[in-house]
């Protein structure tokens, strides 16, 4: 079973594994997924608006509605 999957490509050889420009590679991989997995979950996430929690200019300093007290 093992020379069947080693000679379809399957199973890299341990000196190959265990090269340097291997580690390289799945070190890049490892980070690229980290960084994919992380955009996605931010695109999957409601959209911020800072302009939502900072004071409004435009606030009037009295209310100008038909119910004075501000109840509605």
């Amino acid at each position: 079973m093992t020379t069947l999957l080693s000679s379809l490509g399957i199973l890299f050889p341990e000196t190959l594994v265990r090269s340097q420009p291997f580690a390289i590679l799945a070190a890049f991989v490892a980070i690229n997924t980290v960084i994919y997995v992380a955009l996605t979950v931010a695109k999957a996430m409601p959209k911020i608006y800072f302009g939502d929690y900072l004071p409004r200019k435009y606030e009037r300093s009295e209310t100008r509605s038909i119910h004075p007290d501000g109840s509605r």
